[in-house]
């Protein structure tokens, strides 16, 4: 069975929300301590959306120096599957780990609202399952989740097909509608939006699973 490890720091609030979709899906999760030093027997790592840290210089400025994230970036670097979700995809980008960064959103508005994302690509652990052009109706919720990044690294993920997910209607300033990322190789992917709550039609949309079945399957694929 496949195994997920979700990190929780100080601060950090969707973490059981993304432990229900993976045990949904039928994937085995538990919970990581961000003072772990070691990941070892995870197929998979997913750093939750919350305030790590409580937020306090910018979103995931302290997450980054948290004991766990050098050994996640051991994992990723030898290829391990990663995936930040709001918070957590700030984390990475303070970490290095994904290029760019996450600023306040356009009119220094809080945004909670469910948002059209269009699949950009599907080279990425998080988008294979879906298919380029497919849209997606995904919540947001984050103040500081409008993605910005200088000329040439916007050039790079263009040209690197690095950008996965677009918003349709862009909520909140994002640089080309950028609604996530990955690394160059793929196996490292960071989102606003929050797939881990379209699992169901009862709570508005059910996409998400489009986006964690992907994610499980690139993991077995990748065993």
């Amino acid at each position: 069975m496949t195994k997920i490890g979700v990190v929780i720091f100080p601060g950090s609030n969707c973490e059981y929300d993304a432990l229900s979709a993976m045990t949904t899906l039928g994937a085995e999760a538990d919970f990581i301590w961000h003072s772990t030093e070691t990941i070892e027997g995870y197929d998979g790592i997913i750093l939750p959306g919350g305030f790590a840290h409580g937020d306090y210089l910018r979103p995931g400025a302290l997450a980054r120096f948290s004991p766990v994230m050098g050994a996640i970036a051991d994992f990723a670097k030898a290829g391990g599957a990663v995936l930040g979700i709001c918070n957590g995809f700030q984390v990475l980008t303070e970490a290095g780990l994904l290029p760019g960064a996450l600023q306040k959103n356009r009119g220094l508005t809080f945004l909670c609202q469910p948002t059209t994302l269009i699949v950009a690509s599907t080279r990425s652990v998080l988008t294979r399952g879906a298919v380029k052009g497919q849209e997606l109706s995904i919540p947001i919720n984050h103040f500081s989740g409008a993605y910005t990044c200088d000329d040439a690294t916007y050039e790079q993920l263009i040209e690197n097909d690095q950008v996965v997910l677009r918003y349709k209607d862009n909520p909140n300033g994002s640089r080309d509608d950028i609604a996530g990322v990955s690394n160059v190789e793929g196996n490292v992917v960071g989102l606003m939006p929050h797939p881990e709550r379209a699992m169901s039609t009862l709570l508005g949309s059910d996409d998400g699973r489009v986006l964690l079945e992907g994610f499980l399957r690139a993991l077995v694929s990748a065993a």
